[in-house]
């Protein structure tokens, strides 16, 4: 029953070709600095602003995979969301986020194969209009013959 899968939850029984989900999110200090923390990647670029400044960037940016860390949360919880299994991502960076940005991360159904429960998303994230991370997920959706 759907009523039995977490809120957020859309089964492969339900997926459609189109459909879409969505979050906004700024990006700050705080969330930077636990990235480096868990992530153990202290590259200067990212939390030294006076080490930024002096690179193609000039100024601090956030890890690219905070930003694609995003495209994880829409999938994670909102489509198909909770019970979904990665299978594979493809990204390509386009552009920098700063601190202070907020970022729209979106995915899009654009393939479905409901016998292998397989959902094939386009994904992206855009700072004020511009695209900043595009690519593709492949994961496992739930089920509604698993419950």
């Amino acid at each position: 029953m759907l009523d039995n899968l977490p809120r957020g939850t859309i089964p492969i029984e339900d997926i459609e070709i189109g459909m879409s989900r969505s979050l906004r999110k700024e990006i700050t200090d705080a969330d930077i600095e636990m990235f480096a923390e868990v992530s153990t990647d202290r590259n200067p670029v990212h939390l030294d602003e006076d080490y930024a400044r002096d690179t193609i960037f000039e100024g601090r940016i956030a890890h690219g995979m905070l930003t694609a860390g995003l495209v994880s949360a829409v999938i994670g919880e909102q489509l198909p969301g909770h019970g979904t299994v990665y299978m594979g991502q493809t990204l390509k960076f386009l552009g920098p986020v700063r601190p202070g940005d907020v970022v729209t991360a979106e995915v899009r159904v654009v393939d479905i194969d409901v016998a292998k429960r397989r959902v094939t998303l386009d994904c992206h994230c855009e700072v004020d209009g511009k695209k900043v991370l595009v690519g593709e997920a492949k994961v496992l959706a739930p089920s509604r013959k698993f419950d």
